[in-house]
């Protein structure tokens, strides 16, 4: 709800202020161009910053004896004014040290002044003034919230200028450039806001004038010019205006206007007879002029130019970003109460939509009864047989804005009739919470006494088409139904098919049995443990997944012989000697972890491949923990051999097996419920958990865990699995 405030109330301030903000931009854009044009003017002497008052005021002086007064303006020119020797008028930029004329003063430019009367006042006048100063309000409040929003997306103020996930142009170059253009951005706002109040006298300051005691003012000592104390002290880039006596009576006198207030200096003596400093209110409107107009440096003047130009792209960018978010609105072809499948969505800049839209379609166009919506309008679904879940995360692991209310409604709506669900997370490794809401969306579903687990949960790294296209390939083997990634995602193409030689297979010895195979490649294949092996038992679009472990330069599957199974009859039928024809698929996300502290490997029959291979690939002998189950001992006995030498050898540190139909009858979770403070502490410490086998081996475990997260972390579950720290590949 937090989210939705912020994000509804930015939209809204952009919405009400951006014809005014547009106008404001652009001139203020060019507006930063003339502090920079002016200051490219050849008028400002080489050692202007080490000049004093004590060098400058007497060699003006005796150049031109009927000066008058000089003034410094924003750019360091020194403008003399009063009359040469002749009589003729003096006006013209002068080197302070000799005299020397500069230049004379140009009038101003036409085109400047018109675009200045235009940025402060739009010609209204005093209501144009409000309007301006209105707008500089709202921009600072557009800043404010959208600086929330860039922090909540950002998982905290610390994470502030930490890399983001390139989703797509508009929304990636918004929060980009809105970091890098933040403080100049809200230094034009509040000082835009305080002219604005100067200008209607809402700041108070009061003009104190000099007050002088005439008949105080002495006449000794005499002393030079060049010999007064305060000309010695001051320098000439700390003065905005001198006016020189007008005669040498010792009632006229030097007046100094300092950029701190206002002294006079006897021309005799140079006693100082009147010091009056300026409010500090004077003092901030002065430095608010020059921050907000670039006119001090011209360095600060391009800044504001680049942030002016940052405003009218975040106009752009934010109104294509809305309509993105609005095109998301899908119209449903079948309502949610005819519909077989239903798909949720949960997405906070809409870039999620696309990829379930995808799926959406295929099933429309497949003859399917498909409904798809976002997760907060979750509800009963009468006839629905698959769930589908598309979501990403946003903030510290939160939910997505339209995706806050599903916990609570997944309480309140159970399901009558069971579903058979799918999660897919989409996210970016750049962030630590990495899917941790679809990991928590996840875990509630496995809770549900109506879902059941279609296939292991999926993610999808910065919009991976390789990856979204894995999650296609195994949702559609177990659903039956095919669907692809979509050329409109720009897949990655699926590489040529590997020829694969059978070179040893112990078949399975009942029609439940577990079997394993030996595979090798022609040549030098690129697989690790952890990669997927897809085969096309009958040459067609249906594909099968296995978890690979690779052993020396073979590949190594286990397998549970299915009843009438595709995948498990054909490559139980297979023979040392045959060749099949299949795909490797990386799994980047299953592979050894080899930076870790400890390793926990969790797997029933089926899920054991991947881990021989690591184990067996284990050299660095990071601390490993194998936890196995199987339905006999036999099944067992095939590995036993080949885990007590890797033992001995240290590549792994203890082998815990459970048996479910013989002697004590244990399951996996059993051992893990025993090992419960080891599981804790390692997770504590960073350590890494990998499951590899049958979803239901998984649920059992994951519950498990879930509650040793909770009594003995005091972390939750998704936690781990958004830091990837546990790591699953079942099926």
């Amino acid at each position: 709800m937090t989210i939705s405030i912020w994000r509804y109330s930015h939209l809204a301030l952009a919405l009400s202020s951006f014809i005014l903000l547009i106008l404001a931009a652009v001139t203020g854009v060019i507006l930063a161009f003339q502090p920079v044009a002016e200051k490219m003017q050849p008028y400002q002497a080489e050692q202007f910053n080490s000049v004093t008052l004590a060098q400058s005021l007497p060699a003006l002086r005796k150049a031109y004896p009927g000066i008058s007064e000089i003034t410094i303006d924003a750019n360091h020119f020194v403008k003399a004014s009063g009359s040469y020797a002749n009589g003729k008028k003096l006006l013209a930029y002068v080197d302070p040290l000799t005299g020397r004329v500069l230049g004379i003063p140009d009038k101003k430019s036409d085109f400047f002044e018109w675009v200045t009367a235009f940025h402060r006042s739009l010609f209204l006048h005093g209501m144009g003034r409000f309007f301006v100063g209105l707008t500089a309000f709202l921009l600072l409040l557009i800043t404010v919230s959208g600086t929330i929003l860039i922090i909540q997306r950002q998982r905290g103020v610390k994470r502030f200028f930490t890399r983001i996930a390139k989703d797509n142009f508009a929304q990636y170059y918004h929060v980009v450039l809105g970091r890098l253009s933040l403080i100049p951005i809200i230094i034009i706002a509040l000082s835009g806001i305080y002219l604005s109040f100067a200008r209607f006298g809402l700041v108070s300051s009061p003009n104190k004038l000099p007050e002088i005691d005439f008949d105080a003012i002495r006449s000794e000592p005499k002393k030079k010019a060049e010999e007064f104390a305060i000309f010695k002290q001051t320098k000439l880039s700390d003065v905005e205006s001198v006016e020189f006596p007008f005669s040498e009576d010792v009632e006229d006198y030097y007046t100094l206007k300092l950029k701190t207030g206002e002294v006079a200096v006897n021309q005799i003596t140079g006693d100082i007879i009147s010091d009056v400093k300026y409010p500090t209110a004077v003092l901030i409107t002065n430095l608010s002029l020059d921050l907000h107009t670039g006119r001090a440096n011209s360095i600060w003047a391009i800044i504001l130019a680049l942030a002016s130009a940052n405003i009218l792209f975040f106009i752009y960018s934010g109104f294509a970003i809305t309509l993105k978010r609005r095109a998301n609105r899908t119209r449903n072809k079948y309502n949610v109460h005819e519909s077989k499948f239903i798909i949720l969505v949960g997405s906070e800049n809409g870039n999620t939509f696309s990829f379930a839209r995808s799926v959406h379609r295929q099933l429309i166009k497949a003859g399917e009864k498909s409904f798809l919506t976002e997760l907060n309008r979750y509800t009963v679904f009468s006839k629905a047989e698959y769930l589908l879940v598309f979501t990403a995360t946003y903030g510290l692991g939160d939910a997505p804005t339209n995706a806050a209310k599903f916990a609570n409604l997944l309480a309140k709506f159970p399901q009558q009739q069971s579903l058979k669900y799918s999660v897919l997370g989409f996210g970016s490794h750049a962030y630590p919470d990495f899917c941790k809401f679809a990991f928590e969306v996840s875990n509630l579903l496995s809770h549900q006494d109506w879902a059941v687990p279609l296939i292991d949960m999926h993610t999808v790294n910065d919009r991976s088409p390789a990856e979204f296209g894995l999650w296609t390939e195994a949702w559609s083997q177990q659903a039956g139904i095919s669907i692809e990634a979509l050329t409109e995602l720009h897949p990655v193409k699926a590489k040529n098919l590997e020829e694969l030689s059978v070179t040893a297979i112990a078949h399975a010895e009942h029609e439940s049995g577990l079997f394993t195979i030996s595979l090798k490649a022609k040549g030098n294949l690129r697989v690790a443990s952890g990669d997927l092996l897809v085969i096309y038992p009958e040459n067609d679009h249906r594909e099968r997944l296995y978890s690979i472990g690779v052993i020396g330069k073979e590949i190594r599957l286990s397998v549970r012989l299915h009843l009438g199974g595709l995948g498990s009859g054909f490559l139980n039928r297979l023979k040392p000697g045959d060749k099949i024809q299949a795909k490797i698929v990386s799994n980047t996300h299953f592979h050894f972890p080899e930076k870790a502290s400890e390793v926990v490997m969790i797997s029933n029959g089926t899920g054991i491949a991947p881990f021989l291979g690591m184990i067996s690939a284990n050299t660095g002998k990071i601390s490993c923990h194998l936890y196995c189950g199987f339905r006999d001992k036999v099944s067992f006995e095939r590995y036993q051999r080949f885990l007590d030498s890797n033992k001995a050898a240290g590549q792994v540190l203890s082998i815990n097996v459970a048996i479910s139909r013989e002697g004590q009858r244990e399951y996996v979770y059993n051992l893990i419920e025993k090992d419960a403070d080891r599981i804790a502490a390692i997770l504590g410490k960073g350590g890494v958990m990998m499951i590899c086998g049958s979803l239901s081996m998984q649920k059992d475990v994951m519950e498990l865990l879930e509650t040793i997260c909770q009594t003995r972390t005091n972390k939750s579950l998704s936690f781990y699995q958004s830091h990837d720290q546990i790591r699953t590949d079942c099926y």
